[in-house]
């Protein structure tokens, strides 16, 4: 099994503001908290059959690995399903079928009873907690966020492998040009250097979250999540404080983005794989 060249996030039981704001915000550093949400109702309440019982009835997007197609519109879902017959199928049998940028707010506002938001000495987004559900082994591509936020991960039932890099990798990850991904063909979770020999030369972080932990993420981190149990997520975000992060985040939201739509909309399937292709060639021209 290839391997890629991880360190082991670091982990601490609590923190303060300050020792968070000095260790990790300011370096720019990735922590696993254990213990923070130990005083929230989610703690002890919220798994998949406390979700299945809140909004079963809902109708939830899903999304699973397929690759992108010129014709999917910008996060556009592959499936929908009651959230009861989900939570079902996660329980039963491996599913590629995610949930992702779920807002529990405007879903389901009485799940706002059961978290307080953390003061770790960032403005967070309030309006924007969203849910993430995934099935055994089912795992998103490697990506980063179109605003470069820093994101807190409070994971929820179950076992989740985290892997980051952050945006001083590029040159190694294969990434799609005009884009947030790098090419979906990769297994970040064992690599064949053979044909990603680039791979080789990054140097990220891994962790495993469990239940109650929550994981903070740089700014504009790349990040793979896998899910090696049924489970889910909740993100917050406090926007990008570095004026780069927050250059690229304004150029992401207000040019790119439409850009890479427009020119779906002109040269269909064939600017799709051009980009991929691109994605081989640049990183190729980079190495040597």
């Amino acid at each position: 099994m290839s391997t890629l060249n991880l360190q082991h996030i670091p982990r601490v039981k609590n923190i303060t503001k300050e020792e968070f704001i000095t260790n990790y915000f300011k370096p720019q550093k990735p922590v696993v908290i254990e213990r923070f949400t130990e005083d929230w109702p989610a703690y002890s309440k919220w798994n998949l059959d406390y979700m299945k019982a809140i909004a079963g009835d809902k109708t939830v997007p899903l999304y699973d690995d397929r690759p992108v197609d010129y014709k999917d519109g910008f996060n556009e879902p592959h499936a929908k399903m009651k959230m009861s017959e989900y939570v079902d199928l996660l329980k039963k049998e491996p599913t590629k079928y995610r949930i992702f940028l779920w807002n529990i707010l405007k879903e389901i506002p009485q799940l706002q009873n059961d978290f307080t938001y953390p003061d770790f000495g960032l403005k967070l987004m309030k309006s924007l907690p969203m849910l993430f559900f995934g099935g055994r082994d089912s795992h998103t591509f490697m990506h980063y966020d179109i605003d470069l936020a820093n994101i807190f991960h409070f994971h929820f039932e179950g076992k989740k492998l985290c892997i980051l890099f952050d945006q001083k990798q590029n040159d190694h990850l294969y990434k799609i040009p005009h884009s947030l991904i790098t090419r979906e063909d990769i297994d970040f979770s064992n690599p064949d250097f053979d044909k990603w020999p680039a791979l080789e030369n990054a140097k990220g972080w891994q962790c495993e979250l469990h239940h109650g932990e929550v994981l903070y993420m740089p700014e504009g981190y790349w990040h793979y999540m896998k899910y090696l149990t049924p489970g889910f997520s909740m993100s917050l975000r406090a926007i990008a404080r570095h004026p780069k992060n927050l250059g690229k985040a304004i150029y992401n939201v207000l040019i790119m983005r439409h850009f890479d739509n427009l020119m779906r909309r002109v040269k269909g399937q064939k600017w799709i794989d051009w980009k991929n292709q691109q994605a081989i060639i640049r990183t190729q021209k980079r190495i040597n």
